[in-house]
């Protein structure tokens, strides 16, 4: 059995019994979780009260509709938050950290929460710690404790020290024994004492507040009706049930659930488009970036060399250049510049000549070299080539002043546009004295296909795009070139400068070159005093840019510790990744505020038309068991928004109050004026009773309401752009079914397929009134204050 310093494999093994992970039918409590915080809601607690005062007043059939409704909303929402929960989980385990253990008599990668105590672990520079652990041998080790103590600068540890779970390595490598794991853990007993729930987005709040809203209006509006029904010697059981109808009706039941499924779903989305969200908050602010500092290597350009230009001298072509120094090197050498000629001779179709010796090239001859058999008139000669750093191979050959020159000036060049030369020379016979020039392929990074058009697209979405990067300033001026960045490319030493002029002169700058990671850190700390700002990081140099930044990205590529710090982790390399991602949160942010003009508007107008009823006629429009299926028929669509088809912000995301409740509003007044004037033309010309009016009332408010979908959910007219297909279905679905239970009677007084058509009739034209309300809307605000839509 293999051990380390007194260790062995079985440890883990011995340990796991008492210290292992708690094996419970998870899905069990979680479902149990949920039916108890959802039966203790004020909402379920209301609905048990209507039912229990249905019951007593010997309203059976009404009181177990309740029930069964309520219990078939707690249903559908736990079944789709599971699958949400579900998919969220899949993403989680997709980021869950590697450690490297000792099991086994073997070094094996398994997922970090597996660790127990006395798990042997190797950890190394840039490794999030992820146990408490006491080192047993170590080598110029360091940690980033910052998250534990709030100190930014690394610690030195050394054998015999404990490192703790949640910091990372910023230096060297160690072997450490595991000593706690989990909420036994330094960093999970902190953990504990802090309230779990997580952070939400302004927006969010904002929604919320707005449902806060609405739910005052409510009771406020049932108290005024309470007191008048009261006066009016109505039971007291009749009131307490229909006030409770209607403040079910008035608060929004499925505000959580919308809110969670929009999130999830885009989340979801975004992880099918490689870009793994970690802080859900974060997609608010990713919705109003309208700046992004990128990396270059990896993200603008493809991080692999190609050969770009072939230059001969003495008319040498350059199929001939590209097969001389193919034969400098042999096949499978991992010289990324050896590989881009490979790729440039398979692409032209040419061979290497066959060689008797090679010498690869090295650091220290800075060349690679290769005697090659050519054909020669009807013999083989032999031929010595070099390939290598210009001033090397300059040294090795013969040339005249005017080809010195010209191969000065092509060199110059080549370093003024950001390539790096190789130059190629060959000599007769097997010695490299007196070579003869033959030519220079220039190799780069190349940029990605996709990087330019990305660009060019989030420009006309309202982001602009630098580039951040260490590599040297004529490198990074061909690629901001290349790629058609606005603006001049500065070296870092303008950051030394006068801060007050850099700022004024920010958004005429394509990037910055040359830069150190403290550097990055300043440029994102200037970028944030005039923009949200997104920026890219791989290492552990760029956490305190990452951490400062408004969304902090980290690359495919990225190191652990980054990855735990960042809020979103891409999972393929390319800025298109990037440009999808604030796409799909502007999205998310376009469903949320879409839902919340749709509830405010809904609630307004059901809650003022009751009132204005109530007040007029001593009762509501409603029963109480309509109140309650409306309600639900309600949430049927509303729950369906979170997978509506709409059309990205063609702008940063910011909510517009005010704009949001005018238009609110004039749905509102819409809904107001259509019931009244239908109240009106039943009492009045139609001769209706008051339980036929009810059941015209219920009809109407589910059909209309739910018609009121396709207008809010769209600044285009409500037929150039349809919801999603599980929104179409969802309106027509719940309208189907009040239309039949006014069609049969159930639960409603029946009324004749006449009238039912007249009230699908009478929708659709208010339908069109909401629609000019829109474009009432439109000229009350300008269009910079309106909502910029761009594409799906």
């Amino acid at each position: 059995m293999q051990t380390y310093q007194g260790l062995t494999s079985n440890d883990a093994a011995i340990i796991l019994k008492k210290d292992g992970p708690n094996i419970l039918p998870e899905k069990k409590k979680s479902f149990i979780r949920k039916l108890v915080s959802w039966a203790v809601s004020p909402v379920s607690l209301m609905l048990i009260a209507a039912a229990t005062l249905s019951f007593a007043k010997g309203a059976t059939i009404d009181a177990t509709v309740i029930l069964v409704l309520f219990f078939s909303n707690f249903l559908i929402s736990a079944w789709h938050e599971s699958k949400a929960d579900r998919s969220i989980e899949k993403l989680r385990q997709s980021l869950a950290f590697k450690a490297k253990v000792l099991r086994d008599g073997a070094w094996k990668d398994i997922a970090a929460a597996d660790l127990v105590a006395g798990d042997v672990v190797e950890l190394r520079i840039g490794s999030v710690i992820p146990a408490d652990a006491e080192i047993i041998d170590a080598s110029n080790l360091s940690a980033n404790e910052s998250v534990l103590t709030g100190e930014s600068l690394p610690k030195a540890k050394a054998t015999g020290d404990i490192v703790y779970s949640g910091s990372f390595v910023t230096t060297g490598r160690a072997v450490v024994k595991v000593t706690a794991t989990g909420p036994r853990t330094n960093f999970g007993k902190t953990v504990a004492l802090i309230d779990a729930a997580p952070r939400k987005s302004a927006l969010e709040k904002d929604i919320i507040s707005v449902s806060r809203f609405i739910s005052i209006v409510s009771i406020i509006v049932i108290v005024i009706l309470t007191v008048i029904f009261i006066a009016a010697r109505l039971p007291l059981s009749s009131v307490a049930t229909l006030d409770l109808s209607l403040l079910i009706a008035g608060i929004p039941v499925a505000l959580p659930t919308v809110m969670s499924l929009i999130i999830s779903i885009g989340v979801l989305e975004l992880a099918r488009k490689s870009a793994i969200v970690r802080r859900l908050a974060s997609l608010e602010d990713l919705a109003n970036v309208d700046l992004f500092l990128s990396d270059k290597t990896g993200t603008l350009t493809e991080n692999r060399i190609y050969a770009e230009r072939v230059i001969g001298f003495r008319n040498v072509s350059e199929r001939e250049i590209v097969a001389l120094a193919r034969s400098t090197f042999e096949n499978g050498d991992s010289n990324p510049f050896d590989a881009a000629i490979s790729v440039k001779a398979d692409e032209m179709g040419v061979k290497a000549y066959p060689d008797i010796s090679i010498i690869p090239g090295d650091s220290e001859r800075k060349r690679g070299t290769a005697v090659i058999s050519i054909p020669e008139g009807k013999g083989v000669a032999r031929k010595t080539v070099s390939l290598g750093a210009a001033q090397v191979i300059r040294d090795l050959c013969r040339m005249s002043p005017e080809l010195l020159r010209e191969f000065d000036k092509a060199i110059e060049k080549a370093a003024t546009e950001g390539y790096r030369a190789h130059v190629l020379a060959i000599a007769d016979g097997e010695t490299e004295r007196d070579m003869t020039l033959v030519g220079m392929i220039l190799l780069a990074d190349k940029v990605r296909d996709d990087a330019k058009e990305t660009i060019r697209s989030m420009a006309g979405n309202g982001i602009a795009v630098k580039m951040v990067t260490g590599d040297n300033f004529e490198v990074s001026k061909r690629v901001a070139v290349s790629l058609g960045i606005p603006g001049d490319m500065v070296r870092r030493s303008v950051l030394d400068g006068d801060k007050a002029d850099l700022e004024s002169r920010f958004g005429s700058i394509a990037g910055f070159s040359e830069v150190l990671p403290k550097d990055k850190y300043d440029i994102v700390s200037l970028a944030r005093k005039h923009h949200v700002v997104a920026v890219t990081g791989d290492g552990v140099n760029d956490l305190p840019a990452v951490k400062s930044a408004d969304v902090g990205f980290a690359v495919a590529n990225a190191v652990d510790a980054l990855k735990s710090t960042a809020d979103i982790v891409l999972a393929k390399s390319g800025i298109a990744v990037i440009g999808d991602a604030v796409i799909e949160a502007r999205k998310i942010f376009v469903r949320l505020y879409n839902y919340s003009i749709y509830r405010i508007s809904e609630s307004f107008r059901l809650i003022i038309t009751i009132a204005v009823i109530g007040f007029l006629f001593k009762t509501y429009p409603l029963t109480p068991i309509q109140l309650i299926i409306l309600a639900f028929l309600n949430d049927v669509p509303i729950v369906s928004l979170a997978f509506d088809r709409v059309k990205a912000l063609g702008a940063p995301a910011r909510v517009n109050a005010r704009e949001r409740f005018t238009i609110s509003v004039l749905f509102g007044l819409v809904g107001v004026a259509n019931s009244l004037i239908l109240l009106y033309i039943m009492n009045n010309v139609l001769h209706l009773s008051w339980p036929m009016m009810q059941t015209m009332f219920f009809l109407k408010l589910t059909v209309s309401g739910h018609m009121l979908v396709y207008v809010a959910h769209t600044e285009e007219l409500w037929y150039k752009f349809l919801p999603s297909k599980q929104v179409i279905v969802a309106t027509i679905s719940t309208q189907l079914v009040a239309t039949a239970l006014a069609l049969f009677g159930i639960f409603t007084a029946q009324v004749s397929p006449a009238l039912i058509a007249f009230v699908w009739i009478w929708s659709f034209f208010w339908m069109q009134i909401s629609e000019i309300m829109k474009w009432i809307k439109t000229k009350l605000f300008t269009h910079s204050e309106s909502l910029q839509v761009g594409h799906e």
